[in-house]
């Protein structure tokens, strides 16, 4: 064991920091954020709010459900043995809880053992402002790859699981170059959003494609369905 990533290596039962994480959910199989099959896990609570985001329900630090992250590892274990091909982490900002963050991405790349199982991870932070920060350079230490960078309105782009332009695709490990290094400049084709059933919610995943929510607005309205309080419209 090295002795700089004793702290981010704890078991997950041992006392500390970030035992327990603010999530806004999860969901098994995630198809559309990082290659193949997933896990996803989004963190509760966003200090960005970056203007036009899909997500405003993550936004308040207050929100979501408290869970350990042992049992978050558990939801990963799960899906290991269901066959996925990697976990993916966004928000909310999940850097905005780095110890839990970090516990969670230590547990998942030991936990994985030899599967070719990546970590992706989603911030709205650059790389600049990551490894200035010790915390944040420390919770990113066994992601794969990062998706960085503010998601900018008018700055669209059809770059495959980024909002915007300036957002960037950055490899961190071996396995994250290999899995990722072909898709850095690749455009989404097919479908780039989810969509699942939660009681009388209806929850989506993904990255929309420009005026892709007004049109399905559109179209369960001409179904008969209509929206109340969708999460990408200002309260």
């Amino acid at each position: 064991m090295r002795g700089e990533e004793t702290e981010a290596e704890t078991d997950e039962g041992d006392e500390g920091p970030g035992r327990v994480a603010r999530i806004s959910g999860s969901h098994w199989p995630l198809t559309v954020l990082g290659p193949g099959r997933r896990l996803g896990i989004w963190f509760q609570g966003c200090p960005l709010a970056c203007a036009g985001c899909m997500s405003r329900h993550t936004w308040d630090a207050a929100g979501g459900q408290q869970w350990p992250v042992a049992e978050l590892l558990a939801l990963w274990r799960e899906a290991l043995a269901a066959g996925a091909e990697g976990l993916t982490v966004s928000g909310g900002e999940p850097l905005a809880q780095p110890e839990a963050l970090a516990r969670l991405l230590a547990g998942a790349a030991r936990t994985r053992g030899a599967a070719e199982a990546d970590l992706l991870l989603y911030t709205g932070y650059t790389e600049a402002e990551v490894a200035a920060d010790e915390a944040r350079a420390r919770a990113v230490r066994h992601a794969d790859a990062l998706v960085t960078g503010r998601y900018v309105a008018a700055r669209a782009t059809d770059l495959v699981w980024r909002g915007s332009a300036n957002q960037r695709l950055v490899p961190r490990t071996p396995l994250g170059t290999a899995r990722y290094a072909p898709h850095l400049e690749r455009r989404a084709t097919g479908r780039t959003l989810q969509t699942a059933g939660r009681g009388a919610a209806l929850a989506l995943y993904g990255v929309p494609r420009p005026g892709e929510l007004a049109a399905l607005e559109t179209d369960l309205r001409n179904a008969g369905v209509e929206l109340t309080d969708p999460s990408w419209r200002a309260g």
